[in-house]
């Protein structure tokens, strides 16, 4: 079996292209994805979950003044302030965390984050100023900034570049139901209001909180770090597991990252073409559009082009949200399902189309990680383009905002794959004569 799938190029050729071959693949392929999506996904719900309770809690029996501003003596603008400090560590954050992912083992550091911001989300329920509630919001997201980064790094060690975009979109998509979810807990937990002394929002934080230090044991014992240490992969499994990543993967066995590495990724100008494509984060989505785009995208091994298309329809769907009359409230809907749809589905594409491109395990941690970073000033911009005083005319600042962002993510989408495509067919790709995926 070590000939059959060795770990040099030339043992290619003994490796017959067969239904049998084929159908171990396939067989493999499924396995890891019982074993590594769902699980995932579940987590990454969680962190969702807890990152957004604070705009439940907000409005959580405000009525009565039992709300997370009346009681902490907040005011409008320094909640927005507490949105903002978390987004500002969200973005400082997300590159030494994938750093730490492969230093430490996928499974040790992602079991850490969770136990931590599980432990920051039950904080807030004590809190009784605006300087703790800030605080401990700048701490959640240093905890919660590595987890989506560390994802889609974590991914090519198991993954092939037409195989990620679609785990991606299924673990993504996961934020959707936290949506669901969360909305059902917070109208459940508002009949709480008292109980033992606590009021409803404080209960939110802890019950929501969690579950999350509760599942950190779980992920700890039971998310697989690398193929080749994974015992339920037998040895066969685990040969052909090496052998499809050899040249498109991230190696379990290879270093953490050193200065040179950085440096590599840090001067290569492409990779701030992908970061710049990112600025305008989904905030919800379809979830079939999002994963049926994600599916094409690996299908087709088209990348940039679905990106392109899904990000000029969301657009679009900004576009007519901003000119329609404030209150068509029906069509003005529909147009922000098309444009949050559009949105978010580009993401996937984009943060497939860049894994592929990158060639090394550690520069592929540093660029994933700096690609979701640069998509944080986007989230800041976005807590103050939809501004309160513009509700009653239809918030046409964020509207025109996100359109232009977008049209800009379409534009860099199709010319970074004109470039792609011009460097392949000039000199056969990169310096070392690798093609450029599109």
């Amino acid at each position: 079996m070590a000939e059959k799938y060795g770990q040099d190029v030339e043992y290619a050729a003994e490796i017959p292209s067969d239904p049998v071959i084929e159908a171990r693949e396939k067989a493999l392929i499924w396995k890891q994805d019982l074993r590594i999506v769902p699980l995932c996904a579940g987590i990454y719900l969680l962190c969702y979950l807890d990152r957004s309770n604070i705009g439940n809690a907000k409005i959580l029996n405000e009525d009565t003044h039992n709300d997370l501003l009346s009681e902490t003596g907040m005011t409008s603008f320094q909640y927005t302030i507490a949105l903002m400090v978390f987004l500002i560590a969200y973005a400082l954050f997300e590159v030494p965390s994938n750093y730490f992912l492969k230093k430490l083992r996928p499974s040790r550091w992602i079991a850490f984050l969770m136990l931590s911001w599980g432990a920051a989300t039950m904080g807030l329920g004590g809190t009784h100023t605006y300087a703790q509630v800030t605080g401990i919001r700048f701490l959640l997201g240093v905890m919660e900034a590595g987890l989506f980064p560390g994802f889609v790094y974590y991914l090519t060690f198991w993954y092939r570049n037409s195989e990620r975009s679609m785990r991606v979109a299924l673990i993504l998509a996961s934020a959707t139901l936290a949506g669901a979810f969360g909305g059902a807990i917070a109208f459940g937990v508002g009949h709480m209001n008292g109980a033992h002394g606590l009021s409803a929002w404080r209960w939110l934080f802890i019950i929501e909180g969690a579950p999350s230090c509760a599942s950190a044991f779980l992920v700890w014992f039971f998310l697989p770090d690398y193929p080749e240490t994974a015992h339920w992969l037998s040895q066969e499994e685990k040969e052909l597991a090496a052998y499809r990543l050899q040249t498109e993967g991230s190696k379990g066995s290879a270093s953490a990252m050193s200065w040179a590495d950085a440096k590599a990724v840090l001067c290569d100008w492409r990779l701030y073409a992908h970061y710049a494509l990112m600025t305008v984060p989904p905030y919800a989505v379809a979830y079939v559009v999002t994963v049926a785009a994600a599916w094409s995208a690996d299908h087709f091994n088209s990348r940039g082009l679905h990106s392109a298309m899904f990000s000029f329809i969301g657009a679009m769907g900004f576009l007519a949200s901003a000119v329609l009359p404030a209150d068509a409230y029906l069509h003005r809907y529909g147009c922000l399902i098309v444009a949050a749809s559009g949105a978010f589905a580009c993401i996937p594409p984009l943060l497939g189309w860049l894994s592929s491109n990158l060639k090394s395990t550690a520069g592929a941690g540093l660029a994933i990680a700096l690609n979701v970073s640069f998509g944080a000033p986007g989230q800041i911009v976005g807590v103050w383009i939809y501004k309160s005083d513009e509700a009653t005319i239809g918030y046409p600042t964020g509207h025109w905002t996100n359109a232009a962002l977008l049209l800009f993510v379409t534009a860099g989408c199709i010319l970074l794959r004109l470039y792609y495509s011009w460097k392949n067919k000039r000199n056969g790709g990169d310096e070392n004569g690798k093609k450029f995926a599109y």
